[in-house]
């Protein structure tokens, strides 16, 4: 068996099992290995087992905890889907997932930074000037999360405006 053919056999086996970490731990092999549309498919599913997740603890009105591998996982999973609605030019809807996203982490660093997120979304619509404007880059890979979790000054008192109605 080929490392390709290796690799999506050990990808269906998590799936299988609805481990969203597994498929996490096979992202790196996913990215050197598989064509963009295999890619695409891989990610699909990465996102739906977040969706499932996501559903479930909205239904026992659960928090997710960062400690929790398969919480985490989840979080991380919704928050890129968040930023790429946001990144799509679709910020309204990224701004809902970043509200959803605040209120179901038990962690309150994540949550206050997706209610800036939040706020971000709302008041600067393009991604790129967030990202030029408002995150502070250096400073999330020096905090070492999976999410923006540092902004500018500036991007401070952008974000905290009001959001035009």
């Amino acid at each position: 068996m080929d490392k390709t053919e290796a690799l999506k056999a050990k990808i269906l086996k998590a799936q299988e099992a609805a481990d969203i970490a597994g498929l996490y731990v096979l992202e790196q092999e996913a990215n050197e290995l598989f064509d963009d549309q295999t890619l695409v498919a891989y990610y699909a599913n990465i996102l739906e087992l977040a969706l499932e997740n996501l559903t479930d603890a909205l239904g026992t009105a659960r928090k997710m905890k960062m400690a929790d591998v398969k919480d985490f996982a989840t979080l991380r999973a919704l928050y890129e889907y968040a930023i790429e609605h946001y990144s799509a030019g679709k910020p309204q809807d990224a701004a809902a997932l970043f509200e959803i996203l605040a209120g179901l982490s038990d962690d309150a660093r994540f949550s206050d930074a997706m209610t800036r997120h939040r706020q971000c979304a709302e008041r600067i619509p393009d991604f790129e000037q967030f990202l030029d404007d408002a995150a502070d880059l250096d400073a999330t890979q020096r905090n070492g999360t999976f999410y923006i979790s540092a902004f500018s000054r500036d991007g401070n008192e952008l974000c905290e405006e009001e959001a035009p109605e």
